[in-house]
């Protein structure tokens, strides 16, 4: 991502330029091989962790075998605008539930 040196604004990638839609200002993008545009960007910026064991732990009842323990995290999963998901794992079954699923 970059951003305009006159007014701040996020500049948009257009043949070789970063082009500020606010001001117009232009500057060269300087090695194309390092950025990449493409539409669903957005969706491919999520990190996973394989390291369920270091989450956070809480009294929360699985619905699959009912033990009272899980592991805990929050994801951004709609627009900014919107509050995140909190997902649930438990320690004993590995069940996955989202607490909206309520």
């Amino acid at each position: 991502m970059e951003f305009c040196d006159d007014c701040g604004s996020m500049m948009k990638a257009d043949d070789g330029l970063w082009v500020c839609g606010n001001c117009d200002y232009t500057k060269p993008k300087g090695d194309t091989d390092a950025y990449v545009v493409t539409d669903d960007q957005e969706a491919s910026e999520v990190i996973e962790s394989s390291d369920e064991t270091s989450l956070p732990e809480t009294d929360e009842r699985c619905p699959e075998c009912g033990n009272d323990r899980a592991r805990w995290y929050l994801q951004q999963i709609r627009s900014a605008d919107e509050s995140e998901t909190r997902f649930f794992i438990c320690t004993e079954c590995e069940h996955k539930w989202r607490e909206d699923d309520h």
